[in-house]
């Protein structure tokens, strides 16, 4: 194992949390939380419920690592992560990832609420086992099938505030459902070569990139309807309505782009216009949610 200074470990600790991944998850569960009906600005629950769901998915994440070591070794994009590195071994991970994994249990149990703390454990299972150990080397739909632990957090942060599970919520659920698969399958045709390397049976690798471009459309029309449930069930008001009709064509855009010229450019910008849609589809679900209370 590679000798590190203390900050270096510190550093291989961070990396090992995935933050990016985790700063968006956790960014939907906060937006899950102040849309909940009857939120309010309570700070230790509001501490509480973002730092249990925060620790889980680093838990996650880690674990993911843990898993995912000999794959990452093999690809370009992951290789220079701490395990392949020697900056840590599996145990050290491990032991990391087992120690947020209950103290982000405890956090939710305690100061939140046993269903949060239960959806949450079910999310964590499903992206760090099911998905990772298992449908990511079983079939090249895995990323639709383990899109459903992705697409939790921003149920978890309205449980956390309610208690229960809203039909309002399972819509934001849906609407990273089903963008999931689209901003994955764009990567996995600019890293086609790699996850073939890697011996992951991704949906570029196993029916070819023509397939693949087909599937991202028929799920980015999926994710475009799911996008507009918001506005057609009175959930967020005629800015959400703008808003998002214009990120929706941004996204078909990409998608029908990837059809009639698929240049080798395009699926990079797909995968980060993806991100910013995301963001973008939340920050809007909140902007509009707080100005229709302030008009009232």
């Amino acid at each position: 194992m590679t000798t590190l200074t203390l900050t270096n470990r510190l550093e291989s600790y961070l990396e090992l949390c995935k933050p990016k991944v985790v700063s968006m998850i956790v960014f939907t569960a906060i937006v899950g939380m102040l849309l909940a009906p009857g939120a309010t600005f309570d700070p230790w629950l509001l501490l509480a419920a973002t730092l249990g769901i925060g620790l889980a998915s680093a838990s996650a994440a880690a674990i993911n690592h843990v898993l995912d070591r000999r794959i990452d070794e093999r690809m370009q994009r992951t290789r220079r992560r701490p395990l392949p590195q020697g900056a840590m071994n599996e145990r050290q991970a491990l032991q990391f990832a087992f120690a947020m994994g209950l103290v982000s249990m405890l956090i939710l149990v305690l100061f939140v609420n046993p269903l949060t703390a239960l959806l949450t454990f079910v999310s964590l299972i499903g992206y760090a086992v099911i998905y990772t150990a298992f449908l990511k080397h079983a079939t090249p739909q895995n990323i639709v099938i383990g899109g459903a632990a992705g697409a939790a957090p921003p149920v978890l942060g309205w449980t956390s505030i309610t208690g229960t599970i809203d039909p309002h919520a399972l819509l934001l659920f849906i609407i990273i459902f089903t963008w999931t698969p689209p901003h994955f399958w764009a990567l996995a045709i600019s890293r086609r070569k790699e996850y073939t390397n890697a011996g992951v049976p991704m949906l570029p690798v196993t029916h070819g990139d023509a397939f693949t471009r087909l599937h991202i459309l028929f799920y980015t029309v999926l994710m475009v309807i799911a996008s507009l449930m918001p506005f057609l069930t009175g959930m967020s008001g005629l800015v959400y309505l703008a808003g998002v009709v214009v990120l929706d064509l941004g996204f078909l855009y990409y998608a029908i782009a990837l059809q009639v010229r698929p240049r080798p450019e395009l699926p990079m910008r797909m995968f980060a216009f993806s991100i910013s849609y995301l963001l973008g589809v939340f920050i809007l679900l909140l902007g509009d949610h707080y100005l229709q209370l302030l008009i009232r």
